[in-house]
């Protein structure tokens, strides 16, 4: 892996603009930010008791334990997750739709509430801004694709200037405005990061991919440039399978 500062970057970008807008993809959680917002998420739905029956039926069906068995079946999940015992795309499909039986303004509501009580605006990468700053001269479309729900993500990424419209993130069935306990599959993760992308930018080439984890590699091996921003160990653990790796160095 190649360590690069933000101004050398964008000027590796700037050089390989070839006809049209360029398009750029970014991972969300541990790319644009520091933290999950997923996990802030459902963390503040289960510290608030916010978690209502129609979820905690499917939560516990997600398990493997009878309806009622147990109080808190989201802590249980929460728990199992964290503790390795539960698939990890799986848990972000659950969390996807862990406000089942609201509406879609009141969990976008909640979104707001939890990323400003858990400081959200100040933990975004300072490193990440030039090149998005490039990207709006140069008429960039830029994507976020990510595991997190689209709707908790969409909020986060207006932080940034970021168009909600190209928030690409795990979904939850809708039957009208209320949200249901179902997540549209595949969600963004590994292989379905790339799914999510290829159907709103077709073959069109991507210019650079963002991540920070493995689950970014198959969307970063499309791209020209992958860039590792902030990488956890599982990212640079595998980091020999993406060619021309780069790793963009932190602005602290």
């Amino acid at each position: 892996m190649i360590d690069i500062a933000s101004k050398r970057l964008v000027e590796k970008l700037d050089s390989r603009v070839a006809d049209g807008p360029p398009v750029l993809a970014f991972d969300a959680d541990g790319t644009l930010w520091q933290g999950d917002v997923g996990d802030d998420f459902f963390d503040a739905l289960i510290a608030g008791g916010l978690v209502l029956p129609s979820a905690q039926a499917a939560m516990a069906r997600e398990l493997g334990i009878a309806a009622g068995e147990g109080d808190r079946p989201e802590q249980a999940l929460f728990d199992a997750y964290h503790s390795g015992k539960f698939d990890e795309e799986r848990f972000y499909e659950c969390v996807a739709w862990a406000a089942a039986g609201r509406d879609r303004g009141a969990v976008l509501e909640i979104a707001r509430r939890v990323q400003a009580e858990r400081k959200l605006p100040e933990r975004l990468h300072a490193e990440i801004r030039p090149v998005l700053a490039w990207a709006r001269a140069r008429g960039a479309e830029v994507y976020v694709v990510s595991a997190s729900p689209r709707l908790v993500v969409q909020e986060g990424a207006r932080l940034l200037g970021l168009e909600p419209a190209r928030v690409l993130g795990a979904e939850a069935v809708f039957e009208g405005e209320q949200m249901m306990p179902a997540a549209l599959r595949p969600i963004p993760y590994g292989a379905g990061k790339v799914v999510a992308l290829r159907k709103h930018i077709g073959a069109r080439p991507l210019l650079a991919a963002f991540g920070d984890n493995v689950f970014d590699v198959p969307m970063m091996k499309e791209a020209q440039l992958a860039v590792a921003v902030r990488p956890k160990p599982r990212l640079l653990a595998v980091k020999s399978e993406v060619p021309g790796l780069f790793g963009l160095e932190p602005t602290m």
